[in-house]
């Protein structure tokens, strides 16, 4: 199998006060403080190559490395904010007053693998009947749906108490099959579903996180092209 890298651009792991909700954030904002005080370098990356052993083969052992995709079919992101949520009933309800975050994804549906790089600005412990509290659900801007894939959930960076706005962070990937521990009508709600579904239209999507005070969703940002 052939090597391959992460290429997720970096988001930031500080800031001094809470932002102001605003769609134009998105890279001044964001990227622009990571940039200017933090280098990118692998070393600093997480570290996800895992080899495996396979039967010798013409008196040679063979090793194989498998990581990240090295490149990706589309790439996609979410803007997420508190003032879009949806509960299971189709109801618009509060999410988190001055939470908001931004959800980078890079896809390779020809692998069924999708990077992941989350940054929100939150506060509150998480919570969720899924097997994480952060995920992509399948439903368009304005209704509630069902999570396709969980990711793990953003981590504080810098030590602040979880009950205080901070900076969270997290960034990897996951590969199919893929599994939420939602479970309706006896099927995962992960189940057969691939990154080619979620590439042939994002924005029939969205990305979001919960919290113990929002279990409906703290922030949402429905997906789009980048």
């Amino acid at each position: 199998m052939k090597l391959v890298a992460l290429a997720l651009a970096a988001l930031p792991l500080a800031v001094l006060a809470a932002p102001t909700y605003d769609h134009e954030w998105k890279d001044d904002k964001v990227d622009k403080h990571y940039e200017d005080d933090h280098k990118w370098d692998d070393k600093h990356a997480d570290k996800w190559e895992d080899k495996h052993h396979d039967d010798k083969h013409d008196g040679e052992e063979k090793w194989y490395k498998d990581s990240f995709p090295f490149h990706f079919t589309s790439t996609i992101v979410g803007y997420a904010s508190p003032d879009t949520i949806v509960n299971n009933s189709q109801v618009a309800v509060p999410g988190l007053e001055d939470g908001w975050g931004k959800f980078a994804f890079g896809l390779n549906s020809e692998e069924n693998v999708i990077c992941y790089n989350i940054s929100v600005w939150l506060k509150g412990n998480y919570s969720s009947p899924a097997v994480t509290a952060t995920h992509i659900h399948q439903a368009v801007a304005g209704r509630a749906g069902p999570p396709r894939i969980a990711f793990p959930n953003p981590r504080v960076l810098n030590g602040e108490s979880i009950d205080e706005f901070s900076w969270r962070r997290s960034v990897g990937c996951v590969w199919g099959p893929f599994t939420t521990g939602v479970v309706v009508n006896g099927t995962d709600t992960g189940a057969g579903f691939t990154v080619a579904d979620l590439e042939a239209d994002p924005t029939g999507f969205f990305a979001d996180t919960h919290t113990v005070q929002f279990p409906a969703g703290a922030i949402r940002g429905q997906l789009e092209w980048k």
